[in-house]
């Protein structure tokens, strides 16, 4: 990589780096993975910065090797992981604990895909065809994912409340 484009992944990287994490966050539920994921990311990003500089949206493109990482290597990382399985929220008492914690812990006990459709729609605020690029797939598999994902949440999470919808 010549030493201009060098820089300019540089300063990309530097300046997006807290929205990669979090977004590695979100789909892997641990930080030691995210860190990993982020890593990888940043390996096939430097590879392909060229392309990425040339996209319309750098960021769109980034957040797609991120992805396709994430789903590619799911089962190395499961298979690696040493913090334990998150409890089931099914069984978690009414404890005072943040409705928070019991969310995040039902997302962990999703499918990666069916994680990863949520992350972009709900927390990147991506549209059905926007979701349908970044991961490959067809707007109707987006549908369908983000209708199992949900409904896996429900069964999960029987007494959860919105915020907003206590009377």
């Amino acid at each position: 990589m010549r030493a201009e484009a060098e820089r300019d992944y540089i300063a990309y990287v530097q300046a997006r780096m807290d929205w990669l994490r979090r977004l590695a966050h979100r789909l892997c539920g641990d930080w030691p993975s995210a860190e990993d994921l982020v890593q990888d990311c940043l390996v096939a990003l430097y590879r392909h910065w060229k392309k990425a500089a040339a996209a319309d949206t750098p960021d769109a493109y980034v957040r797609t090797i991120l992805l396709r990482a994430y789903l590619g290597n799911r089962d190395r990382r499961r298979s690696l992981r040493t913090t334990p399985d998150p409890p089931d929220p099914g069984s978690v008492e009414d404890s005072g604990t943040d409705g928070r914690l019991d969310l995040r812990a039902a997302l962990a006990r999703l499918s990666p895909g069916q994680r990863a459709v949520l992350v972009l729609r709900y927390w990147e605020d991506l549209d059905v065809a926007q979701t349908a690029q970044v991961l490959g797939c067809s707007p109707g598999t987006v549908k369908s994912q983000t209708a199992y994902a949900v409904a896996a949440l429900r069964r999960l999470l029987p007494n959860y409340v919105r915020g907003g919808d206590e009377a």
